[in-house]
């Protein structure tokens, strides 16, 4: 495995751990609202779990960006390289909704 792959795959593990965080965060917020507690609270933990999830997208896509992204650009294939810019317009305009 060469540094690129691993580094690659470190961030990858770095949004799944992020994915997880939100999980359980997600699970205690079930709860809270289940025990009716402050809205207040159960607000600040829902922001909680939403900027976990900003930052796991925001890891992914700069990923994807120095690998998938970058080998589609540097390819002959312009159909491919037009596919790979659709793709990340669609999921940044997804992500700004």
């Amino acid at each position: 495995m060469n540094k690129q792959t691993k580094n690659d795959n470190n961030k990858k593990n770095d949004s799944l751990i992020n994915f997880k965080k939100s999980k359980s965060l997600l699970e205690k917020i079930i709860k809270m609202v289940e025990d009716n507690e402050y809205c207040i609270d159960i607000m600040q933990q829902n922001l909680a779990v939403i900027g976990m999830l900003k930052s796991a997208h925001q890891i992914l896509m700069e990923n994807h960006l120095r690998t998938c992204f970058t080998t589609a650009m540097e390819s002959r294939q312009d159909k491919r390289k037009f596919e790979m810019i659709e793709e990340i317009l669609k999921v940044t305009k997804l992500a700004n909704k």
